[in-house]
Parts: structure tokens; C-alpha cells; sequence
């Protein structure tokens, strides 16, 4: 597919956070400049923006080369995004968006994989695949079932027994169509109130699960402005048949848990340790809408590994 030209303006940042609840000082137009040895020089785009761009172009993609048909008739109830951030993207800065052809394979199960590349300023912001498969490709063995009544247990707490965090979350349209809009797709090809459609997009949900991250991150006292955090990358599955069936007011359980550091789950073969996070989108019946697993690591460690290469 050739390459699309897009730009995000800080007033799509603005709307995308807003829309998710995401207070990450990364992405506030004045507060970023609190962030000690922020070399980001201005605010960033959200992950999960990029992330929303790369579904909605898909979901083009797929419409144009009439594989929507395959999807549904070999039942590939999963779709998934491997992406991986290689370097920040600010407002006003010009992108290209790259989609590479259809892989089609069948061992060992029938899945549809497209690579897909974000640059910007000659510089690659965003590598990864995008993948339709019949059973998650991620976090797939996790079973809930043994988890008590999710609402017996206090929001924004541990869950008692276990090694998550709960917070819960209330999915509302003008949220959904906002970080649509602030993610550089078109709304109205989810959302057509005079022919009462309302499809939700997969990635919206997810994206919950930042400003989770960053109340979790508060309650333990984390300072924000001394010791940020930075995506590395985000692994997700989410359940189609589940995200057809969202609607406004639909109540979502997000459950975090975060996996020991281990000097085996290191950046790019560095001495930097990973911070693991499994999340899950859980609905009412436990059935579990999305699982995503997300690194991140302090962007002191990226700053110093820099300067020792420098």
C-alpha cells in the first residue's frame, strides 16, 4: 500500500487524552515542561492514538482488498497489534503511514498479517504487524473465572487473592467518537445516530487502560515529573465478536497486574529492565473483551543508555 501523509495538531492530543482519561504529563501542552531532562522538546502523541490511526486505515485496507469476507468466514474472531515505539512523535509533525500487502498463512493456524510502519522527519516512530487470528495471540491462557465479584471489590484497589489492580470504567459514545476524531479517523464509520448504528472501534477500550496505569501509578506515590515512564511497546488482543456488542453505559473492568523486573526482559538486549504490565477488559460475564501487555521503561534509563553510546 503506498504511503499516507497525516499530521496530528495538538488540539487531536488534547481531544484523544481527554476522551481517555489520560493525565500523563507527556501529553499536557504546559506540563510537559515539568518533566526532568524531558528531551521530547514539547508534547507527545498518545500510543494509543497512533494505535487508533493503524485500526482505522486497516479497517480501509481491508474494505478495499475484500478481506472483511475472509475474516468473517474463517471465523478470525481476534484482532491483534504488535507495535513496537521507537521514537516519539510530536504535533505538527508530518507522518507517513505505510501498510504492507496481505500475508496470508495457515500454519499453524489461518492468520492475516500485514506489517505496518509509522516514520516521521526520516525517522521510524512506530514498526509492528497487524494480525487476525481465530484465538488471541496474546495472554491467551489467562483464565478469570477463579476472580470474585468483580463488584464486591473497591474501586481503584487490589483485588482480594490476586495480583490485580481494579479500577472500573463506564464506555460513553462521546467519548468513543471524540478519540476517533482525535485519532485521525472518520467517525461516521462507526457511528451514525439517524440509522441507530454504533459500532465501537477495538482500540478505544484499550486505551482506557493508560490513565488506569497512571491512577495506579498515584496511589503508590510515583512521581511523575522526576521519574517518567515511556512506552516501549504494546501487545493487544482484542475479542471482535465482544466489541460488537459494547454500547453506551456499558461498564468495563480494568485489571492490571505487574510482572517482576528480571534482568531476562531487558530493552533491546541493554541493561535496561522492562516494566511489565498484563491488562485485561473485563465485562460483566468475566468474559474478557481485550488483553493487552505493555512495556514500559524510565526515560532516565533511554537518556543514559543514549549518552553511553554517545
Amino acid at each position: 500500500m503506498k504511503e499516507q501523509l497525516f499530521t496530528f495538531e495538538q488540539i487531536h492530543v488534547e481531544v484523544a487524552r481527554n476522551a481517555s482519561d489520560d493525565f500523563n504529563l507527556f501529553h499536557d501542552k504546559h506540563k510537559w515542561l515539568q518533566i526532568t531532562h524531558n528531551p521530547f522538546k514539547g508534547p507527545i502523541v498518545l500510543g494509543f492514538q497512533l494505535n487508533t490511526l493503524i485500526e482505522y486505515q486497516m479497517r480501509l485496507y481491508r474494505k478495499a482488498n475484500h478481506e472483511e469476507q475472509i475474516i468473517a468466514d474463517k471465523k478470525l474472531r481476534f484482532s491483534n497489534y504488535q507495535m513496537i515505539f521507537v521514537n516519539a512523535l510530536r504535533p505538527s509533525q508530518e507522518l507517513s503511514l505505510e501498510i504492507k500487502k496481505t500475508l496470508i498463512k495457515t500454519i499453524p493456524d489461518l492468520t492475516l498479517t500485514n506489517r505496518v510502519i509509522i516514520k516521521s522527519q526520516d525517522k521510524t516512530i512506530l514498526l509492528g504487524y497487524k494480525k487476525e487470528t481465530q484465538t488471541p495471540l496474546f495472554l491467551g491462557n489467562t483464565d478469570l473465572s477463579g476472580l470474585p465479584d468483580l463488584d464486591t471489590v473497591a474501586d481503584a484497589s487490589l483485588i482480594p487473592g490476586s495480583e490485580f489492580f481494579l479500577k472500573r470504567k463506564w464506555l460513553q459514545n462521546g467519548n468513543v467518537k471524540n478519540f476517533l476524531s482525535g485519532s485521525l479517523a472518520e467517525q461516521s464509520e462507526y457511528f451514525d445516530e439517524l440509522a441507530q448504528v454504533a459500532n465501537y472501534p477495538e482500540v478505544f477500550p484499550c486505551s482506557l487502560t493508560s490513565g488506569v496505569l497512571l491512577e495506579k501509578a498515584q496511589l503508590e506515590n510515583h512521581d511523575f515529573k522526576a521519574n517518567p515512564m515511556v512506552y516501549t511497546s504494546h501487545d493487544i488482543s482484542v475479542d471482535r465478536l465482544l466489541i460488537h456488542q459494547l454500547k453506551d453505559n456499558d461498564k468495563v473492568y480494568i485489571l492490571v497486574k505487574q510482572l517482576p523486573e528480571s534482568a531476562e526482559n531487558t530493552l533491546n538486549h541493554t541493561s535496561i529492565l522492562l516494566r511489565t504490565y498484563e491488562c485485561y477488559g473485563v465485562l460483566a460475564n468475566k468474559e474478557i473483551l481485550f488483553r493487552i501487555k505493555l512495556n514500559l521503561v524510565p526515560l532516565e534509563e533511554i537518556i543514559k543508555n543514549l549518552r553511553l553510546k554517545s
